[in-house]
C-alpha cells in the first residue's frame, strides 16, 4: 500500500531564507518526530542517514533510512529519496513566492514494505508536516 500526502503552509519570509532551511537535510531530519538520530554522509548534504523509530508491532527496533537529495533547484525545489528493509518514502519540497511571503508545498509518498507501515504514516504524515512548519518557524524567529 502505497500513502500519498500534498500539504502546503505559508510563512512571512523570503523565498530564498526557506530554502535555506529547507535544503538542508539536517533540518528535515530534526523535524520528524521517529527519527532517533541523523548523519550526514557527504559534504554537500545530500545524502544522510537517518535511524527511524517506528511504533509499529513488526518493527522491535530502529531502522536505518538512507536519503539523498536527488533534485536542487535553488531557491525553488529539493526532491529526497529515501530507501529501508521496511519503507521507500519521496519527498517533494516547492516554495512559491506569495504576495506576503513563501508557501512551502510538501508532497509525501511512502511505500511500506512491512504491514502497519503505510498505516503509521497515513496517521501521521499531518504531524509529522506540522513539525516541520514549527521548526521552520522557529528558525526564522531565531535568525530575523
Amino acid at each position: 500500500m502505497t500513502v500519498r500526502v500534498d500539504r502546503s503552509f505559508e510563512v512571512a519570509a523570503s523565498p530564498e531564507r526557506v530554502w535555506e532551511f529547507i535544503a538542508d537535510p539536517a533540518n528535515r531530519a530534526r523535524a520528524i518526530s521517529v527519527v532517533q538520530e541523523y548523519s550526514v554522509d557527504d559534504s554537500d548534504g545530500r545524502r544522510v542517514t537517518w535511524q527511524v523509530k517506528l511504533p509499529i508491532p513488526l518493527v522491535r527496533k530502529t531502522v536505518t533510512v538512507n536519503t539523498e537529495d536527488v533534485t536542487r533547484r535553488p531557491p525553488e525545489y529539493v526532491k529526497f529519496v529515501g530507501k529501508s528493509k521496511v519503507m521507500e518514502v519521496t519527498g517533494e519540497h516547492e516554495i512559491v513566492d506569495t504576495e506576503d511571503g513563501t508557501r512551502l508545498e510538501n508532497h509525501f509518498v511512502v511505500d511500506g514494505k512491512l504491514p502497519g507501515v503505510e498505516k503509521f504514516f497515513k496517521r501521521n504524515l499531518d504531524s509529522e508536516l506540522r513539525n516541520l512548519q514549527r521548526a521552520l518557524e522557529r528558525d526564522l524567529q531565531t535568525t530575523q
